[in-house]
Order: C-alpha cells, then sequence, then structure tokens
C-alpha cells in the first residue's frame, strides 16, 4: 500500500513484501507448493505511531510482524529500518540493529522461562549484550518492575507464582530493556482475563508515551484498535484489504471484509440497530489463492471479474486507501466478457435449489417452453 501520510519520519518502511514457505510432497515425485503467507505487502509506519494490523487467525498479521523485526526473511520485496535495508545488513551490523526492535508475545506464560526468576527474565538482554554490571542490571530490572506496577519484592519469584495480566507486565519489561524504538505487541492481551485487558492496554499506552516508542499492535478484536491505534491495515489471506487512517477506516468502513469484521464487535449499546453480516464460502487454500480477490468467494458483492483480475489498491479519500473492485470500479484493461455479472456464492445456491417456490418458478418455466 503506497500510503502518504503527514511528515517523511518513517521507522519502518516494507515495499512489496512477500512471504512464501514451502510445503513438501507427500511423496517425492508430487511438485514442490508452497503457502502464501504475505502477498505483495507495502506499508510505512511513522516513529511514535501506534501502527494496527487487524484479520482473522490465519490472515498473515503475525508472519508480517515476524518480518518486520528479522525474524522471517520475504521471499521478495525490502524492509526498511532507519532507512537502512534489513536484510541487506551484515551480521554484525544486523544485531546491533535488532536491539531497537522488540516483541510482545500473546502467551506470556510461554514467553517466560520457568526455571528463571523475574531477575534472571528480564536482564537476560541485558546479559547477552554484555555491557552491564550486576548492579546497573539489578537497579534497571527494579526500575522496570515500578515502570510496569510490580514491586522490587518480586525480583527473585518465578513466573509460576503470577498471574497471567503480571506475567504480561514481566514479558512488557524484559521487551524495553534495551530501550528499544520499535515494538511489536503480537495480540498481548487475547490470552488474559478480560478484567486485565484494560489494565495492560492503558500500561503499553503510559509506555509509549514516556519513551517515545512506535508500536506495531496486532490483533483480531476492531474494538481494541479503534481506541489506541493511529493508522491500520485490514489484511485477508496474505493481502492488504483496507488501510490508512483509523477514524476515516471506522468512520467510513468500504470493503465488505472490513465492514463484516466490525458487524461482529460487540456494542456496549443494546438499543442501537445494527445490520449483521455473515460470510458464506470457505476460505481458499493460501497454497493457491485465486489470481484475483482472494476475497470473492465469500464476497456478497463479487462479480465474475473479481476472479482474475487483480484488485490495485485506491485511494479513495485522503489517506484511506481501498483494494476492491465493488468500490473502486474495474482497472482500465482488458477484461473478460461478462466481468460485472455477479457470482453467486455456493451456499446461495445451494439455498435457490433448496428453495420450494424458486424450485416450482423453474419447473413452470421448463413447461412453458
Amino acid at each position: 500500500m503506497n500510503e502518504k501520510t503527514s511528515g517523511s519520519d518513517y521507522i519502518l518502511e516494507m515495499e512489496n513484501v512477500s512471504v512464501d514457505f514451502p510445503v513438501k510432497g507427500f511423496t517425492a515425485f508430487l511438485k514442490r507448493q508452497k503457502i502464501s503467507a504475505v502477498s505483495d505487502v507495502s506499508l510505512r509506519i511513522e516513529k511514535g505511531q501506534t501502527f494496527g494490523v487487524v484479520g482473522e487467525s490465519g490472515c498473515g498479521k503475525s508472519t508480517l510482524a515476524n518480518t518486520m523485526i528479522g525474524m522471517v526473511k520475504p521471499t521478495a520485496g525490502r524492509v526498511t529500518f532507519k532507512g537502512k535495508n534489513l536484510f541487506e545488513l551484515d551480521r554484525k551490523s544486523f544485531k546491533k540493529t535488532r536491539r531497537d526492535m522488540q516483541m510482545i508475545f500473546q502467551d506470556p506464560f510461554s514467553s517466560l522461562n520457568p526455571r528463571f526468576n523475574v531477575h534472571d527474565i528480564i536482564s537476560e538482554p541485558l546479559l547477552i549484550r554484555g555491557d552491564a554490571t550486576e548492579e546497573e542490571m539489578k537497579a534497571r530490572v527494579v526500575e522496570l518492575l515500578e515502570l510496569v506496577g510490580l514491586s522490587k519484592d518480586d525480583i527473585d519469584r518465578h513466573p509460576s507464582d503470577f498471574s497471567g495480566g503480571q506475567q504480561q507486565r514481566i514479558a512488557i519489561a524484559r521487551s524495553i530493556i534495551l530501550n528499544p524504538d520499535f515494538l511489536v505487541c503480537d495480540e498481548p492481551v487475547s490470552a488474559l482475563d478480560v478484567s486485565v485487558h484494560a489494565q495492560i492496554l492503558n500500561l503499553l499506552t503510559e509506555i509509549q508515551e514516556k519513551l517515545g516508542l512506535t508500536y506495531v499492535f496486532i490483533s483480531h478484536n476492531l474494538a481494541v484498535v479503534k481506541n489506541i491505534c493511529d493508522r491500520m491495515v485490514v489484511m485477508y489471506l496474505g493481502k492488504v484489504m483496507e488501510g490508512g487512517s483509523a477514524k476515516a477506516i471506522f468512520d467510513n468502513p468500504r470493503h465488505p471484509y472490513t465492514l463484516a469484521l466490525l458487524t461482529a464487535v460487540l456494542d456496549t449499546d443494546v438499543d442501537k440497530e445494527k445490520e449483521e453480516i455473515i460470510l458464506e464460502g470457505d476460505i481458499p487454500s493460501p497454497i493457491d489463492p485465486p489470481q484475483g480477490c482472494r476475497f470473492w468467494q465469500r464476497c456478497p458483492h463479487a462479480m465474475e471479474g473479481c476472479k482474475n483480475v487483480p484488485v490495485p489498491e485506491v485511494e479513495i479519500e485522503r489517506d484511506h486507501y481501498v483494494a476492491c473492485h465493488h468500490v473502486n470500479g474495474f482497472p482500465d484493461t482488458d477484461l473478460p466478457e461478462g466481468y460485472d455479472r455477479p457470482v453467486k456464492t455456493e451456499e446461495a445456491e445451494r439455498k435457490d435449489k433448496s428453495h420450494p417456490l424458486k424450485t416450482e418458478e423453474s419447473v413452470e418455466s421448463k413447461t412453458d417452453a
């Protein structure tokens, strides 16, 4: 997505990034296949922003985030961090750059070593870097414990002694001990009890304001993204469906997939009428994704041309991009015959065949003929 934002202080840029994972055949004679986890994604993140990445499970959110911080090498495209191509750096420069990029994982307990106490867990990055004394590390650990809302008395306890929310606070302290500039939050509250969601989100916001961090916030919960993100992208099967300013997207959602996600968000206003959009059909296989729009098989507005005509991202208003033929129309290229004819999903066709009135109509039409 060739986004244009105010200012030019981009801390991270991704240009036409694709990530494929090889899949072995059942026998040696079968052709080697690949899973298209991320496909031709471009985005820019400004320093100090909170950038949201949303979509249902399996859409490529975590793979995209891992590519941002160098944990996964892209099959194609370019990832630039602070003006440096991340995957063209030599080993020494790459390790130095990676200190400025950290991640908070979804499940705090799985990300913490159960054999380590709190001091060892939080201070481990400093120990690996090797330029701090034991006294300096302990002082830094105590400082961070207080910053994340824990006590210095917790320094000798182990992860099993804490609740899920407290474990995530420890994970947050560990992620910022090297003073990073860029922090990926991979669904940091989805594994926690609902009662502590707001506490952790408020903590992350406070830390961002104090330290001037840039966040990438991955979630399938649009209600959370709406409250904390400045800009965002909506992903489906490895592609960006809609992106830009979070306010613009929530005020004027245009892509059918974004609209469907928003109707699934619980609203505290029980009297408010809200149209429910139920997506029919199956998600295509990432091994063999559609050539055109990847959402056409579940889209209520799908047309024949959506199957094979590539979908460009178009800016429909300032800082609001949508990749949809229904919204933007088809490009001025050689289009197949009947490209604008509506497509019925398999579920809709089954309903038509089983509907008694429609069955009678079809019999009558044949009789008249």
